[in-house]
């Protein structure tokens, strides 16, 4: 499913999906918040999450002319950190920020959450998106994703690709190739991205899914092979590189995403106001380009678009996940 972005339509879109949710003017803009809020992450200080949880929370805490506080609860792959937004009090002064890997894989990965995403989590947006990029070691003879494919079906017992853990987002984009062309490379999992690309890059892998940001000062070395990027359109800071999309699979798109979430049952005019203004807030320049320099590219739909796409995610990655027999016990 493709995601739909901000744009300088925003002016038109926002009162529109205000208006779906039957909120009229005076009531969304009523109060809130009166108070500070909470943005839990359920990741330590210094990952993806929180760095998105941060640029939000400082800019919104001045459009709010609130105390915005970062809640990092790190464990079990985040899923501390969505339990205790789950439990909260549905009222908007306790928000989770979330990548994918929590809300949208964890439920195909472990036998029992203690929470249910849909049933338990309102979705306000989705904030952010990063793309990974195919990189193969310069080894090999594949010059274009479109050469990799058949060199892949051929070769598969003897290529393998690394990922910074099991269940991660890399791991999970070599097993969607390996589902999308009916082989099975070797997975490798390594704690932590950087271990993985030291052994790709010293040629003891064959491919890797990194993050664009982490595999570019080794795209410019020379030391690995770049040939296509996950997202469904090119990337905008590297248009040189052609989607897996255009290259042989189509509607192939594997991205770490993160996105703003609240308690079940919070009240629409909450959820519009939230919307509404971190839609606004990613437009600003400032933010973007603090977004940017992280790798990020901003997103900000609406609630519905929201909740579709982590819908589409959720079946996607369960598919993925059944086909290669992963859990979170391996």
């Amino acid at each position: 499913m493709r995601i739909r972005r901000t744009s300088i339509w925003c002016k038109i879109v926002i009162p529109t999906v205000l208006a779906s949710l039957g909120i009229a003017g005076s009531l969304y803009a009523q109060h809130y918040p009166s108070k500070p809020l909470r943005f839990v992450v359920g990741f330590a200080a210094g990952g993806a999450s929180d760095i998105v949880a941060r640029i939000l929370a400082q800019k919104l805490g001045e459009v709010w002319d609130q105390t915005v506080v970062v809640d990092n609860r790190p464990g079990a792959s985040g899923i501390i950190g969505a339990d205790a937004v789950a439990k909260a009090a549905p009222d908007g002064y306790t928000l989770l920020v979330s990548p994918q890997t929590t809300t949208a894989i964890a439920p195909a990965m472990y036998a029992k959450l203690p929470y249910d995403v849909m049933r338990d989590l309102t979705v306000i947006t989705v904030i952010g998106l990063t793309p990974m990029i195919f990189v193969v070691h310069p080894s090999l003879p594949t010059k274009t994703f479109k050469e990799f494919v058949p060199f892949a079906k051929a070769n598969a017992q003897d290529l393998s690709f690394g990922s910074s853990s099991v269940g991660g987002t890399n791991h999970l984009a070599g097993e969607l190739l390996n589902l999308s062309l009916n082989i099975k490379m070797t997975h490798v999992p390594y704690k932590g991205e950087l271990a993985a690309l030291t052994d790709l890059v010293g040629g003891r892998l064959s491919f890797m899914f990194p993050s664009l940001p982490a595999a570019i000062p080794l795209l410019k070395g020379g030391k690995v092979r770049g040939l296509a990027v996950s997202s469904l359109k090119r990337w905008p800071h590297a248009m040189e590189y052609p989607t897996v999309a255009e290259s042989g699979i189509p509607e192939f798109e594997t991205v770490s995403w993160n996105a703003l979430y609240g308690p079940v049952a919070l009240p629409r005019d909450v959820i519009a106001r939230l919307y509404a203004d971190v839609a606004r807030v990613l437009q600003m320049s400032d933010v973007n380009a603090r977004l940017v320099q992280q790798g990020i590219e901003r997103v900000g739909n609406s609630p519905e678009q929201a909740t579709a796409y982590l819908k589409s995610e959720t079946v996607k990655w369960a598919r993925v996940v059944k086909a290669a027999n992963l859990s979170a016990q391996q």
